[in-house]
């Protein structure tokens, strides 16, 4: 035993125990170092105040260290047979801090309430929804101020990619209406069960206010999501359709003060408000 934390040993002990196979289809990558784990929690800053939330706890190698650091954990997991086991590990290797732990079986993507508003959100995210659940989660959750989540390497240079950048897109514009999202770390393959074919990234958010505008939030990521369909092609040719015509979609740019010959990957998220409002408000 580990200071309560999960070893090699204990993750394949306690997968035999539940006759646990990890599939792909939900991402599951465990980890087994509680190095790691311990690295993570410290790089969330959390204090004994904190309300975490957690998304795909797995088998509880991070809910137990989260446990150790803030008042309570409110774990999201969408496979009946860990959100069961979860409860039990805990108390097994926990029990000071059992009671700490909420455990919501559910998709995480689906999830519109917890019965605490949490104060941050520290996660190993499922690699093949990671973006949509960290998207879901700043625009269901208001109240978190920061958060840490671990993610697939690539999906980590996107989150955090500014203007310019070759990983700048969707993920990267979306997130920062809500965020500014830093790069802190790279976790190696070698400290999860099964081992995946890519690196991890840490990813830090810091929750911010959204741009002032009097677009919405749906008209801005529209303008996002057509900037982007096409990548090399034009603002006035990209944003056509949204806007009825290329030259309709020139003249929005340039009201916003913009060059209609630009293309996304040069924009900021207050410049994409600024042409939702002169597409949608004008």
């Amino acid at each position: 035993m580990t200071g309560g934390l999960l070893d090699p040993t204990a993750v394949r002990e306690l997968a035999s125990q539940l006759g646990l196979r990890p599939t792909k289809q939900r991402g599951q990558n465990f980890v087994t170092d509680a190095n790691t784990v311990r690295r993570i929690v410290a790089a969330a800053q959390l204090t004994e105040d904190d309300i975490v939330l957690e998304v795909g706890p797995g088998l509880g190698s991070l809910t137990l260290g989260l446990l150790q650091a803030a008042r309570q954990v409110i774990a999201i997991e969408i496979d009946d047979l860990l959100a069961a086991q979860l409860p039990d590990t805990v108390a097994a290797r926990l029990p000071e801090r059992a009671a700490a732990l909420t455990v919501i079986k559910a998709d995480a993507l689906r999830v519109d309430a917890v019965p605490e508003a949490p104060t941050a959100v520290v996660a190993n995210l499922p690699y093949n929804v990671a973006v949509p659940v960290l998207l879901h989660l700043l625009a269901t959750f208001d109240g978190w101020s920061r958060g840490l989540v671990m993610v697939q390497a690539e999906v980590a240079d996107r989150l955090a990619a500014g203007p310019g950048s070759k990983t700048y897109g969707v993920p990267s514009v979306k997130v920062a209406w809500y965020a500014a999202a830093k790069r802190v770390g790279t976790v190696s393959p070698t400290v999860f069960w099964p081992v995946p074919n890519v690196e991890s990234g840490l990813v830090a958010i810091n929750r911010r206010l959204p741009p002032e505008t009097t677009a919405t939030r749906d008209q801005v990521f529209a303008v996002v999501d057509a900037a982007f369909a096409q990548r090399r092609k034009m603002l006035r040719s990209a944003l056509a359709g949204l806007s009825g015509s290329p030259a309709l979609a020139s003249a929005a740019v340039v009201a916003a003060g913009l060059d209609p010959k630009a293309r996304g990957e040069t924009l900021y998220i207050t410049d994409f408000a600024r042409i939702a409002e002169q597409i949608f408000l004008s």
